[in-house]
């Protein structure tokens, strides 16, 4: 049976699809939106927000624990791991609802399966077929596949969100945000933690100086970091797990209750049968123009993780594309997404962050720059919270006073970040950063110096 066409069907009901949906909704248009998950996506159900809800007993652990010897006796302090789970979803349980009751309102009709498009401009729908002069494909990431022995014992960052126990001992295979955000969660919850990575640096998108502070202040807070692994195996021996990884020094083992898949995510694409749509699909996504239509298929849109744009897999990303998209959509292609100055974190103790470019990049492009690396770890602001892991890396341009990248590692500083990004989307010069005046103490206050 095939309905009435739609103007617009989204599939994949997080950040892109929301934003794209509301606005042509609210322009008039005749909306569906279809996913086979809760709506809400990735950031609001399985990512960002829980992920960050979890961290907070990490961050309390973790201030009472620099605090030591300086007033504060954390003996006995712990963290309730299912009440910590109990606080998460008391976001979590909320926000699908909330998200549906909105699309009510705009006049959004809902859907939910699994979705697959029969020709150009049909998508089948759990037998269901439904026309639509245009879609979008916002279906975000999901972990990409391993290939070794015992692969399938992996858990995925999804299901360690919803663990109603946290295991005593817990491996997490790859060195990227998912593993590195996690390992200090389970750390502080009283986990024992080891990563396992491949390369040999993780957290590759970010300045290697600051990542080597990192990578020595997680070890320092008991998490087991092995480089230049590549794990070859799991097998399950009895309640554990036997974990096996490949090194220059030979086979290492790990016996564990749970491993963790924190080794990439990749477009969740599959199964949508975009041959069928004629849709042209890379390594990264579909591939779109500038203005985020398929290539090969006007009728259809991407944004977000499921298109090979230039913008990184971030949820502010998505967000703005959506916004892309539904513009181009409305009233012809004329808007281009903007992706200067899109700053990113990972939320560590402390966190990490950084926006611009690297000095490797930088330096590959021949800009002449002048770079402020500063230590921060005896600055008022981290020695009032007795952090010792601090720093920062500064690029600008030397001719035009503009900043070109910032990284921060430090407390607060996913908040600090905030300023460079906004110097870099507006080209306000260090002259002009400097001219802030900001409210004493504050972590924001430091913002001067470090130019």
């Amino acid at each position: 049976m095939t309905s009435s066409p739609f103007d617009l069907i989204v599939i994949g009901v997080g950040m892109a699809g929301l934003n794209a949906a509301n606005k042509c909704a609210s322009a008039g248009w005749s909306v569906a939106v279809v996913d086979e998950l809760p709506y809400g996506g990735t950031c609001a159900l399985r990512g960002c927000d829980p992920k960050k809800m979890l961290r907070r007993g990490a961050e309390i652990v973790n201030a009472a624990r620099l605090m030591r010897g300086k007033g504060i006796e954390d003996d006995g302090l712990r963290i309730n791991w299912p009440e910590l789970m109990e606080f998460k979803r008391s976001f979590t349980d909320q926000m699908p609802g909330r998200i549906e009751a909105g699309l009510e309102r705009n006049g959004v009709k809902m859907f939910r399966g699994k979705a697959r498009f029969v020709n150009k401009t049909t998508l089948e729908i759990e037998g269901t077929r439904l026309e639509a002069r245009h879609f979008l494909i916002a279906t975000g990431a999901t972990p990409r596949l391993l290939d070794f022995p015992g692969a399938e014992h992996l858990i995925t960052s999804d299901q360690f969100l919803e663990l109603s126990d946290l295991p005593e001992r817990i491996l997490f295979a790859g060195g990227g945000y998912v593993s590195f955000e996690f390992a200090h969660i389970a750390s502080h919850a009283g986990a024992k933690v080891d990563i396992v990575d491949r390369g040999d640096r993780p957290l590759k998108g970010f300045d290697p100086d600051l990542v080597d502070r990192l990578v020595e202040r997680s070890r320092s807070a008991g998490i087991n970091i092995q480089l230049q692994a590549n794990l070859a195996s799991v097998h399950r021996r009895g309640d554990r797990f036997l974990v096996a990884a490949e090194t220059d020094t030979g086979t290492k083992e790990w016996t564990v209750d749970l491993v963790v898949h924190g080794a990439g995510r990749v477009p969740a694409i599959d199964g949508l049968d975009l041959e069928a749509a004629g849709v042209e699909v890379g390594p990264n996504g579909i591939v779109v123009n500038k203005y985020l239509q398929s290539i090969t298929n006007p009728t259809i849109y991407a944004a977000g993780d499921a298109a090979a744009s230039p913008g990184a897999p971030l949820t502010p990303v998505a967000v703005f594309e959506g916004k892309v998209v539904a513009a181009n959509m409305l009233k012809g292609n004329h808007s281009t997404p903007d992706y200067r100055g899109v700053p990113s974190a990972v939320f560590t103790i402390p966190e990490l962050t950084r926006v611009g470019l690297l000095e490797s990049e930088a330096q590959e492009q021949n800009l002449d720059v002048r770079v402020k690396f500063t230590d921060t770890s005896g600055w008022y602001s981290n020695l009032r919270v007795g952090e010792t892991c601090a720093a920062a890396k500064v690029i600008i341009d030397k001719e035009k006073d503009l900043i070109l990248g910032a990284h921060l590692l430090g407390p607060e500083y996913s908040e600090l970040i905030n300023f460079f990004g906004l110097a870099i989307r507006l080209e306000l010069k260090t002259s002009d950063l400097k001219k802030l005046v900001s409210a004493y103490p504050s972590v924001g206050s430091d913002l001067g110096a470090l130019l």
